[in-house]
């Protein structure tokens, strides 16, 4: 396929990003933005949560994730355009729908950048207490800033480097837990239904430490929004999603499986920092150091894609006028790139000055569960309507899967904290209103998508 002109010429078409991503760059966008190596920073409160289930907790929002991600890929076949849940919900129930749903994934896109700054900041702030963290939070922001703006080639040969480095640690973290586990208890030490199955345990905590975990898949449906920088994206975009929820969730199981073999139990002296405890017990002072600087990285990383993708949804929306046009929908001339979006996304950044860890994340899951299930019933509304391109889905892939991963995504929303859900719902009535004010009380609809 030859790559699309990002240029506009006056009255011919309208401007376009520019296609030169494959499937490889795409795969490590989306594991970059899931950021495997973060799996050991939020080990210890998911294990707290689950009640010492971990892997278990992973194992079943990967479930949620996987039918949730072939439900992305059917719709990114259909619709060939950047947007996301956003679009798809849009051109395939209403727009009034569609613009809460973008509304909901706001929430997420928005402030997950701002987590993943926040908690890189901290990390360094405790290697290097004399530099305020607010200098860090900054350095963070300009940075990624600067590469998104001048262009995703650029973020994807960062993020290739970055993910090398992620993954290899991620292999010695492995590695060395099942060394110390085989030291401790003997070769039979490494089989265990203890990190899946505690008889004492019940399923509500686990769950709860599955709506936790799904934190860290978030990222598989981001790609979606690079469709139309993606070369062939009706067979990259599909084959990209599924392989990395399947990637990503296979990395965070097993992680998740050694670190319980090292450390059985729940206890630790700071769940914040339960892998460096871990880290140093199973590979000492310089495995420690090798950790920090690898997480790190794997927080720039992911800064780097979920900032990209925060300016790519707006994007869509400001070409769709739903928000206004001059400036979300506005492209680089040069660098053929969302600039302004991207900074809007920066500057929402510098509220993680004012923001606790903890308050800035409850602010993320709720809005992703409601795009996710969105998702799977857009599949199910595209079957039942027998629109052309949906002829392939057959029983199982238009009705069965998405009702499944429907479920699940709606069992993990009503699993999350308390102070998530009654954020996430505030949010959600401040779509409402401005949905009623910009279609003045619901008697237009919002502006149709340009494509």
């Amino acid at each position: 396929m030859k790559p699309a002109s990002p240029s506009h010429e006056p009255g011919t078409q309208e401007p376009h990003l520019k296609r030169t991503l494959g499937l490889p760059s795409v795969l490590l966008f989306g594991l970059a933005y899931m950021a495997p190596l973060i799996v050991y920073g939020t080990y210890g409160v998911l294990a707290g949560a689950s009640q010492d289930t971990a892997a278990l907790a992973y194992l079943i929002a990967l479930i949620a994730i996987v039918f949730t991600a072939l439900s992305y890929g059917k719709l990114a076949r259909l619709f060939p355009v950047a947007g996301s849940a956003y679009t798809y919900t849009r051109k395939s129930f209403n727009s009034h729908l569609g613009f809460m749903i973008g509304w909901a994934t706001l929430l997420d896109y928005f402030f997950l950048p701002m987590v993943i700054w926040l908690i890189g900041a901290a990390y360094l702030g405790a290697a290097f207490p004399s530099v305020p963290t607010w200098i860090w939070i900054v350095a963070f922001i300009v940075f990624t800033s600067a590469l998104n703006i001048v262009g995703i080639e650029l973020a994807a040969r960062f993020n290739i480097v970055l993910m090398i480095v992620q993954l290899g640690i991620t292999a010695m973290f492995v590695v060395l837990c099942l060394h110390y586990a085989a030291a401790a208890a003997g070769p039979g030490g490494l089989i265990a239904a203890q990190p899946f199955f505690q008889p004492h345990v019940p399923l509500s905590a686990t769950m709860a430490g599955a709506a936790i975990a799904a934190y860290s898949y978030l990222g598989f449906d981001a790609v979606s929004t690079l469709t139309e920088e993606t070369i062939e994206p009706e067979k990259t975009i599909p084959r990209a999603i599924v392989l990395i929820a399947l990637v990503g969730g296979a990395i965070f199981v097993i992680a998740a499986y050694t670190l319980q073999l090292a450390h059985p139990g729940a206890v630790f002296k700071d769940p914040d920092s339960a892998a460096f405890e871990i880290a140093r017990k199973v590979g000492g002072d310089i495995f420690v150091t090798i950790f920090l600087a690898g997480l790190i990285l794997a927080q720039f990383a992911s800064g780097i894609s979920a900032q990209a993708s925060v300016g790519r949804l707006l994007y869509a929306m400001g070409r769709d006028e739903v928000l206004p046009r001059s400036i979300f929908g506005y492209i680089h001339p040069r660098f053929r790139t969302p600039a302004i979006n991207i900074a809007i996304a920066g500057i929402v950044g510098l509220i993680a000055l004012k923001l606790a860890v903890a308050t800035s994340t409850s602010f993320i899951n709720f809005g992703a569960f409601l795009a996710f299930t969105s998702v799977n019933l857009c599949v199910i509304r595209q079957y039942f309507s027998g629109a052309a391109g949906t002829r392939g889905f057959g029983f199982l892939g238009g009705l069965v899967f998405p009702l499944i991963g429907a479920v699940t995504d709606i069992w993990l929303l009503c699993s999350l904290e308390r102070t998530a859900i009654v954020l996430g719902i505030i949010w959600f009535v401040l779509g409402v209103v401005y949905l009623g004010w910009i279609t003045r009380c619901f008697r237009q609809a919002p502006p149709e998508m340009a494509v």
